[in-house]
């Protein structure tokens, strides 16, 4: 009798594993495999839960395959969690993220809810511990060479190049002459117009990060989903222009 409770309270303990561990849907090559081949991450919040639904399936009809919604405003892991289970029913194939994330409570939290990827305004080593843990990708927010380099070395594939409006083009060019290796998301001053993203893509980025720029205050509040999906396919059709994806 011994042995068959804890037989079963093993089975148990193995079961509730499995179930957390199967919360990322995609594994980390698919992810960075599905922002590589598109070159753009739609970055979005909002607090309610039918608006983030309706944008992320025009995203999705658009074509976006890689979608990051940011952890900001009250209860946004609660949207989040809900968002997940959406896409999960009505988007086969898209990979959910969150961004924002600044530290590794909110990266885990996240991760149990089902997020594919994570993405932070900047780089945090516990952050990468956790991600790395699960074979979650993390990309973090580096402002220099040296923040980049550190965040390589803690097994971030790609980095986040932020503010992009600040650091501009030239910097992505600085870096990759030295470190040609280097795969970069910029997220800041990104629009979706041709010479915006060609200025980017020449300089060498892996793929851009895109956020009021892709979804026009106007635009949500009228509801107009169709044109959301219009400006993503848009954008998407540009990138292939550009950089041959």
């Amino acid at each position: 009798m011994y042995f068959r409770k804890k037989k079963s309270l093993i089975l148990h303990h193995v079961n509730i594993n499995l179930y957390y561990l199967i919360m990322a849907k995609y594994n980390k090559l698919q992810v960075l495999g599905a922002m590589c081949a598109t070159g753009m991450v739609p970055v979005f919040y909002h607090q309610d839960i039918e608006v983030a639904e309706n944008v992320v399936k025009a995203c999705y009809a658009g074509g976006v395959r890689a979608f990051e919604f940011t952890n900001r405003g009250e209860f946004a892991h609660e949207v989040f969690g809900e968002l997940c289970k959406f896409v999960t029913k009505e988007c086969p194939g898209l990979m959910l993220g969150v961004g924002s994330i600044v530290d590794a409570p909110a990266a885990s939290q996240y991760i149990q809810l089902g997020a594919n990827f994570i993405v932070g305004p900047l780089f945090n080593p516990d952050v990468a511990k956790v991600a790395n843990r699960r074979l979650v990708p993390y990309t973090p927010g580096c402002g220099s060479v040296s923040e980049i380099g550190f965040a390589q070395e803690a097994g971030c594939d790609l980095c986040k190049v932020f503010p992009g409006d600040v650091l501009g083009p030239n910097f992505v060019k600085g870096l990759k002459a030295p470190m040609p290796w280097s795969m970069l998301m910029v997220t800041g001053g990104v629009k979706p117009e041709e010479a915006n993203l060609k200025s980017w893509f020449d300089a060498g980025v892996t793929c851009v990060g895109m956020g009021s720029n892709l979804f026009p205050k106007e635009v949500i509040a009228a509801k107009n989903w169709a044109e959301i999906t219009g400006l993503c396919k848009n954008a998407l059709e540009i990138i292939r222009k550009i950089s041959g994806k």
